[in-house]
């Protein structure tokens, strides 16, 4: 008997219905993303509709993944926080432009579709939509057996947004005495991975005992803390005060990306006795016996964000930020020069 072609391509390794199972499994997370509530998804393209009270708009994108930290998450098999990464990773991107994100697409590849598992990273995916006050309106789930083993996967995400022409960050109008504010991190967000797994030996190590280091949280929920998103309360200080830089602070930690946002002949000191670290930061020192220069240049060492504003509007900037959930605090000055300095 000839067999059907969803039978032979189920027996080349890819499950049709498996990718049916999961769309139905994903359009209740969707839905939290949309406006109307609906989860209008299998068209070969996502629609969106450009805000009509934006003067003269600028599209700005940003695409990103989750990098090697997908490995704790694997070893852990929690699978529901992974895509709030993804989308802070890239979300977190197009604010430094002032932008507001107004959609997102996501991309999976797997060995096998495990509609379940598939469900559960869209779901986190959905979450950090929700946070962003963004539309989840398209994505891909790709299955590659023979290419992946069938218990992998990989994940990666894009997104749009938009600002005003006249609302864009303009880091040619920054002086030297400026003001440098950090938005604190939830940990150690999606940098540095490969070094974390090497350092915690991930592939041997215990992730769920609690470990008085962290205060009693286990390494393995530690590491999996999902990146902070800083669009909703970043959006509500672009109205409050004018910000003439923003970095978010990724791979290269404060020497990569903080000269980011700098005009030609200014730079950054940072005074380091501020600085709030998260003791994960400091137990991945201890054991990996890291210098303070390579720890900073890593990672983000507490500091997710940084804004900078006039030194007068500096009491302004922290109030507008802690009334919107964030803790942020003063951390250092522009100062003429290039570069980052820490002190």
């Amino acid at each position: 008997m000839e067999k059907s072609f969803s039978e032979s391509y189920k027996a080349a390794g890819v499950d049709i219905t498996a990718g049916y199972r999961s769309v139905e499994l994903m359009k209740k997370h969707i839905a939290r993303t949309m406006p109307e509530g609906k989860a209008d998804i299998g068209d070969f393209g996502g629609l969106f509709a450009l805000p009509s009270d934006l003067r003269d708009p600028v599209l700005v994108s940003g695409t990103d993944g989750v990098g090697t930290k997908l490995r704790i998450a694997k070893l852990m098999d929690r699978h529901d926080t992974i895509g709030i990464d993804c989308v802070a990773m890239c979300v977190n991107d197009v604010l430094c432009c002032g932008a507001k994100p107004l959609f997102f697409l996501d991309y999976i590849a797997c060995g096998k579709n495990i509609p379940e598992r598939i469900a559960e990273i869209v779901g986190g995916v959905a979450e950090g939509c929700v946070r962003a006050g963004c539309a989840l309106i398209g994505g891909e789930t790709a299955e590659h057996p023979g290419l992946m083993p069938e218990d992998d996967y990989d994940l990666a995400g894009f997104t749009v947004g938009a600002v005003s022409r006249d609302k864009m960050i303009d880091r040619t109008r920054m002086q030297a005495g400026d003001a440098v504010i950090a938005l604190p991190s939830s940990g150690l967000h999606s940098n540095g991975f490969s070094l974390v797994r090497k350092v915690f030996d991930v592939e041997h190590a215990d992730l769920g005992a609690p470990m008085s280091e962290l205060g009693g949280a286990s390494l393995g929920e530690t590491l999996l803390t999902p990146t902070e998103i800083y669009v909703k309360p970043m959006l509500a200080l672009f109205e409050e005060a004018e910000v003439f830089g923003v970095a978010h602070i990724t791979g290269g930690g404060f020497y990569e990306n903080m000269p980011r946002c700098l005009p030609q002949g200014l730079g950054i000191r940072i005074f380091k006795d501020k600085v709030r670290t998260p003791a994960i930061f400091r137990l991945l020192q201890e054991r990996g016996g890291i210098s303070v220069h390579d720890m900073f240049n890593t990672f983000n060492m507490g500091v997710g964000m940084i804004a900078i504003v006039r030194k007068t509007d500096e009491g302004r900037a922290l109030a507008v930020l802690k009334e919107h959930g964030v803790d942020a605090y003063p951390v250092g000055e522009t100062v003429c020069g290039a570069g980052v300095e820490i002190v």
